[in-house]
């Protein structure tokens, strides 16, 4: 069993950036991020396959946040910039085990690692 370990999260004012690191313990193919707010469903941010180069986000924060990863490390990173008031959520760190899922991205049962999530709070 892979766990993730997720860091960085904090408290900032909106305009301002964060940078969200997962750690991995083992080989994760695909390695991505859920956030999910009090009183609403979890969302899909962005993921990134084990060989793509291109990233797949969220309407709501693609042109803003930028996924990346290092394979030699286990370690995915979301870079967060421009951040505003409604991205205020607990931000989780996903991976899964299955090379060639059929699932998309976006969908959570994809997803067979989740980290304890990290709270990042955006003030206007």
């Amino acid at each position: 069993q892979v766990q993730l370990v997720e860091s960085g999260g904090g408290l900032v004012q909106a305009g301002d950036s964060l940078r969200l690191s997962c750690a991995a313990s083992g080989r994760a193919y695909t390695m991505g991020w859920f956030r999910q707010a009090p009183g609403d469903e979890r969302q899909f941010v962005a993921a990134l396959g084990w060989t793509g180069n291109w990233p797949i986000y969220a309407d709501s924060v693609e042109g803003r946040f930028t996924l990346s990863r290092d394979k030699t490390k286990n370690t995915a990173y979301l870079q967060m910039n421009n951040l505003k008031p409604e991205d205020t959520a607990v931000y989780y760190c996903v991976g899964d085990k299955a090379h060639n899922s059929p699932y998309a991205f976006s969908y959570d049962g994809r997803y067979d690692y989740w980290g304890q999530g990290t709270q990042v709070t955006v003030s206007s």
